[in-house]
């Protein structure tokens, strides 16, 4: 039985370099420009800063570290993946100078898969590099993220597609330059087999980006989400993208791994809101004494750091049995446990940091607001946590089996009564009562 909690040193040696870059190259344009991120390629003065660190990143081979070598990455496991995405998580321009900024990680893996040669010349290698943007569009107004309450329809008409319905909350629908969409081929096979993916080319006649949708605080029509008009919009055939009748199962394709990310990303939140708690107790005095002095704040803080070790050990061991087992379905349960207890976590650490710093800790002086409202970014994202607690819960109870009778089976007097005849018999047969 092998267990290790160590990192190779040569690994380790590129996580240090990691935070070191993070913290000194990228999180001055989180002060900049926390509300440009995904306007990033519209906007060329931030390219000019973003170039040489990309390349620093790409020179250290830690590019779209999730892709295998033959899109240019590394083809690092779970595990390692994790590791990087700790770090990333502490930063909104991070995962963009890495490569791997969502939805166009998971969309570059769906393109990598399902992609006609000619789709990834035109997007899958531009999105690698950086050059554009691209959206996922799932979600409806209606149904939310449940595929059965879907009524996107894409109509076969000879050699096209024919999409027409309405997606919300599409992300980065305005500055994409292609969406990829889930719609309902076949209502009869209706919720998982009757769905397809395709993909839908920026400009395509028919597509209207009705308004777009920011999150709290954002000015109106400032946001970075879209409510999207399927118009019967046509496409190729070819831009379905995998079988038809298999939209959920394309989907999968960046939905594991892209959970594994999200929540070691909120341990790297969590860890940030931390230390800003621990450096402010440990500089603000009240009441005659220092707010580390407090019991209730030292509570804080043993509280936070407890639950952020344990979360984080979680994540990890998620991540290891992916790597070990290469089955995403035999950690499905683990998957979907992180994917839940990440936003209670961001509620829990995050929280107590702004009680720590008080009126100052709701300020737009410091960014732990931000950070507490994503929690419910996280929550929502690839599936709501009631939908994944609900996952824990069916698979844990198919290791279990109902009681053989009318008591349970750690009913006492049942077994006190089992364990005197057991006693009984082994008294009987021993060599002293023969």
């Amino acid at each position: 039985m092998s267990w290790d909690f160590e990192t190779d040193a040569a690994f380790e040696a590129q996580l240090q370099w990691m935070r070191e870059f993070v913290r000194e190259e990228i999180e001055p344009l989180d002060v900049l420009w926390p509300d440009d991120v995904y306007r990033q390629p519209q906007r060329e003065e931030v390219n000019l800063l973003l170039r040489p660190l990309k390349e620093q990143v790409r020179a250290r081979g830690l590019w779209a570290a999730h892709l295998g070598p033959n899109l240019g990455g590394q083809g690092y496991g779970q595990l390692k993946l994790a590791l990087m995405n700790e770090i990333l998580g502490r930063s909104q321009w991070a995962p963009r100078v890495f490569g791997t900024q969502a939805p166009d990680t998971g969309n570059a893996e769906i393109l990598a898969h399902y992609g006609t040669p000619e789709q990834k010349a035109k997007y899958l290698v531009p999105l690698l590099e950086g050059d554009i943007v691209s959206c996922y569009s799932m979600t409806e107004p209606q149904g939310g993220s449940d595929p059965g309450g879907f009524l996107t329809r894409a109509v076969k008409d000879g050699e096209e597609w024919v999409i027409t319905g309405w997606k919300f909350f599409s992300s980065h629908a305005r500055w994409a330059e292609f969406l990829i969409v889930m719609a309902v081929t076949d209502p009869n096979s209706m919720p998982y087999r009757g769905m397809s993916m395709f993909l839908v080319p920026r400009g395509s006649p028919g597509l209207d980006i009705v308004r777009n949708i920011g999150l709290s605080g954002e000015a109106e029509g400032d946001g970075a989400h879209g409510l999207v008009h399927y118009n019967e919009v046509r496409v190729p055939a070819a831009n379905l993208l995998g079988e038809e009748g298999e939209g959920f199962a394309v989907a999968q394709t960046r939905l594991g791994g892209g959970r594994v990310h999200h929540a070691m990303r909120s341990v790297g939140i969590c860890q940030r809101a931390f230390d800003m708690m621990c450096e402010r107790a440990l500089s603000r005095t009240t009441k005659g004494s220092l707010l580390a002095d407090k019991q209730y704040v030292q509570g804080y803080i043993a509280d936070s750091w407890i639950e952020l070790e344990q979360f984080r050990l979680l994540v990890l061991r998620t991540a290891w049995k992916i790597d070990r087992y290469q089955d995403y379905q035999r950690v499905r349960e683990d998957i979907a446990a992180i994917k839940a207890a990440a936003p209670k976590l961001i509620n829990d650490i995050v929280g107590r940091a702004i009680q720590v710093h008080g009126a100052l800790g709701i300020s737009n002086e410091l960014d732990l607001g931000r950070l507490f409202l994503m929690q419910y970014a996280v929550g929502f994202s690839d599936g709501p946590s009631e939908v994944h607690k609900a996952t824990v819960a069916r698979r844990v109870l198919k290791r279990y089996s109902p009681a053989p009778g009318l008591w349970p089976t750690q009913h006492l007097p049942t077994r006190r009564a089992e364990a005197r005849e057991l006693v009984k018999e082994r008294l009987a047969g021993s060599p002293g009562q023969q």
